[in-house]
């Protein structure tokens, strides 16, 4: 082949690798840059002149030194390839994004490659850095995350007093009652219920006693601790699964909600609102051979409150 075919066919190869929209980057051992095609001078806004001979790592120090050197090492004297994705690492740049339709991301996401390249002796004297923007696709991937984790909050979530709904909180409650049965912990569990809600909605309306419902939820999150779990077990009543805690740590809790629910008022259509509670409380130490045996015994609690006139706390206790 002449010599004017090999310079006609590198002058190609520098056409293409400067129009390619893919950043390339050629290093020498010491990396410095030795190639610089179109693709990084727009996202860089340095032209070829000003980084031609610098090092890659002083032109941008975010790039993390040992990390990049180790990788550019491996390649030189392995004469293997290497790889890393936005997955592992966001970027190795930081180049703005400036696609509009993954406009939402301030900088662009990237995959890299680093290949080694062999002089005609076959010895491996500079590496060639490719740079992917992968930003279409990282952006689809968190907001696909984002959405199922919003659908999962959801799924499991009571709308109108973000509470647990009953499904999750009953598998909240399945999951402390095996806890209990293989590592014999205590656990209390309470239920409780707006008193006369009925009488509630009739005269105030629906839309008061959704408020009401929304109070005692949030009283209910104020008192409830980290490892403790809320949730709405339908309609006007609300359940509360306190793990490692027995019956005066949750009569405690119980008498604390009931105060707390009987000292509020609002005012509604020129009227003063005001509400009560009835709880019930059912522990572990009273055998139970299934965790919906369990709800039944808070339930017979509440309904020894209920029976004793309402506004009060009651223990479950097995007939005799």
């Amino acid at each position: 082949m002449s010599a004017t075919m090999e310079m006609k066919e590198l002058h190609w190869l520098l056409d293409v690798v400067h129009s390619i929209d893919v950043g390339v980057v050629v290093l020498d051992r010491k990396l410095n840059v030795n190639i610089w095609n179109a693709f990084m001078e727009n996202h860089s806004g340095l032209g070829g002149d000003a980084v031609q001979g610098k090092s890659l790592l002083t032109l941008f120090p975010e790039i993390p030194a040992d990390w990049f050197r180790r990788k550019a090492e491996a390649v030189m004297e392995l004469g293997n390839r290497a790889f890393t994705i936005w997955e592992q690492r966001p970027y190795l740049i930081r180049f703005r994004n400036y696609q509009p339709i993954t406009g939402v991301e301030e900088f662009m996401f990237q995959n890299v490659s680093l290949i080694p390249l062999a002089s005609a002796t076959g010895t491996v004297e500079h590496i060639c850095v490719i740079l992917y923007d992968v930003t279409s696709i990282a952006t689809s991937k968190r907001q696909l995350e984002k959405a199922n984790i919003t659908l999962e909050h959801l799924s499991r979530t009571d709308m109108l007093t973000q509470l647990y709904n009953r499904g999750y909180w009953e598998e909240c409650l399945s999951r402390e009652f095996a806890r209990h049965k293989r590592y014999h912990t205590e656990a209390s569990l309470i239920m409780f219920d707006i008193d006369h809600f009925k009488n509630v909605n009739d005269t105030y309306g629906h839309q008061v006693g959704d408020k009401v419902i929304q109070l005692v939820s949030a009283l209910l999150k104020k008192n409830l601790r980290t490892t403790d779990i809320g949730g709405r077990y339908g309609g006007e009543e609300f359940g509360s699964i306190l793990a490692d805690t027995g019956l005066d740590g949750a009569r405690q809790l119980a008498e604390r909600l009931r105060e707390q629910c009987e000292a509020l008022s609002f005012r509604a259509a020129d009227k003063e609102v005001r509400f009560t509670i009835s709880l019930g409380i059912a522990d572990l130490a009273q055998p139970c051979a299934t965790h919906k045996q369990w709800i039944e015994h808070a339930d017979k609690a509440l309904y020894d409150s209920k029976h004793a006139g309402r506004n009060r706390v009651s223990l479950y206790m097995p007939a005799e």
